[in-house]
C-alpha cells in the first residue's frame, strides 16, 4: 500500500468509531430494556390490551429518557437532578434485566413441568416483579446505611513489635455526589472515631464533582481523629473532576495527601512507611505531574522499613510487588455493588474484595467501598468501614 493510501485509511477507520460506538450502545440499551419488557409485558402472558399498551409505553419512555438523563447529569451540564434520576433508572433496569434472564429459566422449568401459557408467563412475570421490587428496596437501604465495620487482622512480616496491633481504618469510594449525603457523611465519621484508630486512610473516589459542588458532604472528614496519620490518595473519579482540587482540599481538612509521596509513622520505637500513588488513570488524564509513580512515592524511605501503600485500584498491585511493598490497600471495585456485576469487575481487576497475597512479600486488601457510585443500590455487595489490625511478623 502506498503512503497516501495509508494516510487515507486511518481517517476512514477513525470516522467509523462514532458509528460503532453508537451501534454498540444502542444494542446494549435494547437488551437492557428489551429483555424485561418482553418478560413482563409480552411473552405469552396475554395481558389485556390496556396492560400491554401501558407497559410498552413505560418501557419506551424509559429507554428514550435514559440517555438524555445521563447526558444532562454526567455530561458537560452536570445537572444533579438528571444524574439522580438517570442513575436510579440505570440501577432499576439492571436489576430487572438480570432477574428477567433468571426468570426465563423459571419459565423453562415451568414448561418442562407442563405449565402452559398464559399461566406460565404470568407466574414468571409476577415472580420477576416481586423479586425485583424486594431487591430494590433492600438494596437502597443497604446503600444509604452507615456501613458495617469489617475487621481483618493482617500479619506484616517486617512490622516491628512497637507497632503490633496498630489499627488502620480504611475508607474508600465515598462518592459524594448528586444525592446529598452530608448527614450520612457525619454518621460515617462518628463511626470511624468510635473505632479509636491509629491511622485513617481514604483510597480515593472521594466525590463525583468538584470541591465547590461537594464541599458540604466532604466537610465531616475534617473531624476524623487518628493518633498517627490521616492519609488520602486520588481515585479515577477525581480525574473526571478536579484531582488537584481534592488533594488541596483534603490537606485543608487536615489530611496528608499522598500524591506519589510517603510519610513515616512511629510508635514505641517501631516505624512504618505509609506511601501513596496516584490512580492508574492519572497519567492519561493530561494533568501535569499526575501519574502513578511508585519510585517517587518511596524516594528517601528506609528500605528496611515495612511499607503500607495506598493505591486506588487493586490492579496496581503489580507495581507494588515490583517495589517490595508489604501491604497495599485499595478500593475501586465496590465488591461489584449490584450483583452479578462483580463477575464483570473481576475481568478487569485481580480481586474484587478481601485480603489476598501476591508474591512472597506483598499482600493486598481490597475494600467493597464505603459509599456507592451511580445507582443508590447495593445488592449482595455490602459497603464497609474496614479496620485492619496490623500484626508484627
Amino acid at each position: 500500500m502506498s503512503a497516501t493510501g495509508t494516510v487515507r485509511a486511518a481517517p476512514a477507520r477513525r470516522s467509523l468509531r462514532p458509528v460503532l460506538f453508537t451501534l454498540t450502545i444502542t444494542a446494549i440499551l435494547a437488551l437492557l430494556f428489551g429483555v424485561p419488557w418482553w418478560t413482563l409485558v409480552v411473552a405469552g402472558a396475554h395481558w389485556p390490551t390496556s396492560v400491554t399498551a401501558t407497559g410498552t409505553i413505560v418501557f419506551v419512555a424509559a429507554l428514550v429518557a435514559f440517555p438524555v438523563l445521563m447526558y444532562l447529569g454526567h455530561g458537560g451540564r452536570h445537572q444533579d437532578w438528571a444524574a439522580r434520576t438517570g442513575d436510579t433508572l440505570l440501577g432499576v433496569v439492571w436489576v430487572l434485566f438480570v432477574w428477567s434472564l433468571l426468570g426465563n429459566l423459571l419459565r423453562l422449568g415451568l414448561a418442562v413441568g407442563g405449565v402452559a401459557d398464559p399461566a406460565r408467563s404470568r407466574i414468571t412475570a409476577a415472580t420477576v416483579a416481586v423479586v425485583t421490587v424486594g431487591l430494590l428496596l433492600w438494596g437502597y437501604a443497604e446503600a444509604m446505611r452507615v456501613p458495617r465495620v469489617r475487621r481483618v487482622d493482617v500479619r506484616v512480616r517486617r512490622l516491628g513489635a512497637g507497632l503490633d496491633g496498630v489499627r488502620v481504618v480504611l475508607l474508600t469510594d465515598t462518592h459524594y455526589g448528586p444525592i446529598d449525603r452530608a448527614g450520612w457523611s457525619s454518621r460515617v465519621v462518628a463511626a470511624v472515631n468510635e473505632l479509636d484508630p491509629d491511622i485513617v486512610c481514604h483510597t480515593g473516589d472521594i466525590a463525583d464533582g468538584t470541591v465547590a459542588q461537594r464541599r458540604d458532604q466532604a466537610a465531616p472528614l475534617g473531624e476524623v481523629r487518628a493518633r498517627l496519620a490521616r492519609t488520602y490518595v486520588t481515585g479515577n473519579h477525581e480525574y473526571f473532576g478536579e484531582a488537584q482540587g481534592w488533594l488541596d482540599h483534603m490537606r485543608h481538612l487536615g489530611w496528608e495527601p499522598l500524591h506519589n509521596r510517603h510519610v513515616v509513622v512511629e510508635r514505641n520505637g517501631a516505624r512504618l512507611v505509609v506511601a501513596g500513588v496516584d490512580d492508574a488513570t492519572a497519567g492519561a488524564s493530561g494533568r501535569p505531574g499526575h501519574h502513578a509513580d511508585h519510585a517517587a512515592a518511596l524516594s528517601g524511605a528506609d528500605p528496611d522499613l515495612p511499607v503500607m501503600l495506598l493505591a486506588h485500584q487493586p490492579k496496581q498491585i503489580g507495581a507494588a510487588v515490583a517495589h517490595g511493598i508489604d501491604l497495599q490497600i485499595s478500593g475501586h471495585t465496590h465488591g461489584g455493588q449490584i450483583w452479578p456485576f462483580n463477575f464483570l469487575v473481576r475481568l478487569d481487576q485481580p480481586t474484587v474484595h478481601g485480603l489476598t497475597r501476591h508474591g512472597d512479600r506483598t499482600q493486598l486488601y481490597t475494600s467493597r467501598g464505603t459509599g456507592f457510585w451511580g445507582p443508590p443500590l447495593r445488592i449482595f455487595a455490602p459497603s464497609e468501614i474496614t479496620v485492619l489490625t496490623l500484626r508484627a511478623g
